[in-house]
């Protein structure tokens, strides 16, 4: 009798073999791309701290939705750069603003064959680039930034998002903006929570491509601490309960375990978010000549798979889409 050995063996020997028996499949459908676009733009420009990404603009992104339907990606997810930024955020919700103007103009040109999704937060639209409204004290007042949440949530419905994103870690968030979506008749909008969102260091270049980083102080008041794995369950239950249609884990590769725990609490689909520090790691690490970026992209992105999450938010998913592709061919 053979040793078992021997049997694991056999089914790793072709590249066909392995194929047949892979128990964690990333296909492109899998991905989502995320997409800055600054308002009033009139060409798009590169983001140095985001190889390979840039500031689009209405038509710019369209061009890049299309590569991105045509590699098979699953949805993309957009951030706004407003012309001008204020207390309150309130280029957020505004019906004509860089978001709401793409949206259109993608489901113009898209129908449904793009899955739009919209990030709902103020951090890019404020003037002192933390997520909410602030108290004279200068911290994060949470009643009056869900109230703005909501109302920006509506504002994205209405120009064409099937999902919105809130991804400000505000208490009562999903809540709040499910009751407004239902009230103003967009009760078939989706509500994708943040739920699971570290105070993490891997946020840097996104950043500085969204031009939001906090003026004073940081974010660790509302975001979780990298530290704490129940706190991450306890948020992921109360979005649920709240009405979210989906929940999130971000970062996703520096916090595999919480994917995993979160993956256990819940048959919704869960979305891991492999921020733009994660990105920039293996981009640069690349660089250097530490390992074959292609292979160690796809070995991560499945590892996020494997964790548990149905879909992964990257800055790789163009270049991911088409390796996966190349791969299937071969």
């Amino acid at each position: 009798m053979p040793f078992p050995s021997e049997r694991g063996r056999r089914l790793r020997r072709t590249r066909g073999l392995r194929r047949l028996v892979r128990e964690t499949q990333l296909q492109p459908r899998d991905l989502v791309l995320p997409l800055f676009v600054r308002e009033g733009a009139t060409a798009p420009a590169p983001i140095a701290s985001l190889p390979s990404h840039r500031h689009e603009t209405v038509d710019s992104a369209a061009e890049t939705v299309e590569r991105s339907l045509e590699a098979g990606c699953g949805a993309v997810l957009l951030f706004g750069l407003p012309r001008a930024k204020d207390s309150e955020g309130s280029a957020a919700w505004d019906d004509h603003g860089a978001v709401q103007e793409t949206m259109r103009a993608l489901r113009r040109r898209f129908g449904e064959d793009c899955v739009l999704i919209a990030d709902t937060c103020l951090c890019e639209y404020s003037a002192h680039g933390h997520c909410g409204v602030l108290d004279a004290d200068g911290t994060v007042d949470n009643d009056a930034t869900v109230q703005r949440y909501a109302r920006v949530a509506v504002s994205q419905a209405a120009a064409g998002a099937d999902v919105v994103a809130p991804s400000g870690m505000m208490d009562g968030q999903v809540g709040a903006i499910r009751e407004a979506l239902d009230a103003a008749g967009f009760g078939n909008t989706a509500i994708l929570g943040y739920s699971a969102k570290f105070a993490s260091v891997m946020y840097g270049p996104f950043r500085d491509a969204a031009e939001c980083a906090p003026r004073d102080g940081d974010r660790r008041g509302y975001q979780l601490d990298p530290a704490n794995v129940r706190a991450a369950e306890r948020e992921a239950l109360l979005d649920i309960e709240e009405g979210a249609d989906m929940v999130m884990v971000k970062p996703a590769l520096t916090f595999l375990d919480v994917v995993a725990r979160v993956r256990d609490l819940s048959d919704l689909p869960l979305a891991a978010y492999c921020t733009s520090g994660e990105y920039a790691m293996l981009h640069h690490a690349a660089a250097a000549g530490a390992f074959d970026e292609r292979a160690a992209v796809l070995e991560t992105l499945t590892a996020i798979r494997r964790a548990g999450a149905d879909l992964v938010i990257t800055y790789h998913a163009l270049d991911a889409a088409r390796w996966i592709a190349e791969e299937g061919r071969n």
